[in-house]
């Protein structure tokens, strides 16, 4: 072999050496990294109700915390669900004790990029309260009802209710009978001054109408629902929450299943420790009478009834609050069965409407 052709051949073996380091190289840097970020808070939201009890408790408890360790709890009080949606959607909070129809409500409008229910809470607690000489539908001709919200989960119930008695209401405030979306301790306010005839409410709220300000019951919503059984409250995360930090979801379904343990073992405890962070919440807590009778009228679960939601979808459309859209995949409730499993109980249904991996 002469000298060129030697000089070749190294250049040549040289080449081919080179290609293949480049090649590993790009294909190490090409693999994506799975290492979740750190988390140093998890900031979580809820309502100063009772049908937000399991939030409630598990905050005084510390149940919440103990499980998410040296993650931090922030939380934030809000008076309905929109608005906390609109935090989740901002990223000003990662998860949310929140109603079923704002939760449907961002799924629909996101395209199922926003969040997911990744358990449920409470089932009961809401109801139409209304004044004196009211004792049928028919009597609620051109008057003025409240809300929490519009677009909430009472508003959509209300207006949905109305809708099938053959009452027109709308968003912008006519129809038949007005409705006006208004903070709940307003509500109780206007209310005792005669500048409502009643309003859809959760609890404590409809109670405290009833106890404090002599309304009555016209509608309770358990008696829409097959067996008295319907959502209120569920726990949704935001979807990018979940995708970096899956084990701090985790971390909250077992402090949240903590507090609905502590709930059902301890049931003469429970009004007190809601009492305590209601009062704190607010700056007043409830009297006895409202808050045994606003409990009497709530039930507590991790089963999100996930099977009344094609029928809440319906309502929302009816109410003029909710575009018509695919909750396929609003459920991810894998986490929360594994859990369960691992506690000896019996996992729960997304009613075919999981997440799809």
């Amino acid at each position: 072999m002469n000298r060129k052709t030697r000089i070749g051949t190294a250049l040549t073996t040289l080449g081919l050496a080179m290609a293949m380091l480049a090649g590993c190289a790009s294909a190490q840097a090409a693999t994506p990294t799975t290492t979740p970020d750190k988390l140093d808070t998890l900031r979580l939201g809820y309502f100063a109700t009772v049908t937000h009890a399991p939030a409630l408790v598990g905050v005084e408890k510390g149940f919440l915390q103990k499980e998410l360790g040296d993650t931090q709890l922030k939380t934030e009080v809000f008076n309905a669900g929109p608005a906390a949606i609109e935090a989740l959607s901002a990223g000003a909070i990662d998860a949310a004790y929140i109603g079923p129809n704002p939760a449907i409500n961002t799924f629909i409008k996101s395209g199922g990029a926003s969040a997911r229910i990744i358990a449920g809470a409470t089932s009961g607690g809401a109801a139409l309260v209304v004044r004196d000489g009211i004792t049928s539908a028919d009597d609620l001709k051109g008057k003025t009802l409240a809300t929490p919200q519009l677009g909430n989960t009472q508003d959509v119930a209300l207006r949905t209710w109305l809708s099938s008695k053959g009452l027109k209401t709308s968003v912008s405030g006519g129809g038949d009978v007005t409705i006006t979306p208004t903070e709940n301790a307003q509500t109780l306010t206007l209310f005792k001054n005669g500048q409502l005839d009643g309003a859809w409410l959760p609890e404590p709220w409809a109670s405290r109408l009833v106890v404090e300000a002599g309304a009555h019951v016209l509608q309770d919503e358990r008696d829409l629902w097959p067996g008295g059984k319907f959502p209120t409250t569920v726990l949704l995360v935001s979807k990018d929450f979940a995708d970096k930090h899956p084990d701090a979801v985790k971390e909250l379904l077992a402090g949240h299943l903590d507090s609905l343990d502590w709930i059902a073992k301890n049931p003469t405890e429970v009004g007190g420790v809601v009492n305590t962070a209601l009062q704190k919440a607010t700056g007043k807590p409830l009297a006895d009478g409202v808050l045994s009778k606003a409990l009497a009228n709530v039930s507590f679960s991790a089963d999100p009834n996930a099977k009344a939601f094609a029928t809440l979808v319906k309502n929302g459309v009816t109410a003029g609050t909710q575009t018509k859209g695919s909750i396929d995949g609003l459920f991810d409730l894998t986490a929360l069965n594994a859990a369960l499993k691992e506690r000896g109980e019996k996992a729960v249904s997304d009613g075919g409407l999981g997440a799809k991996k």
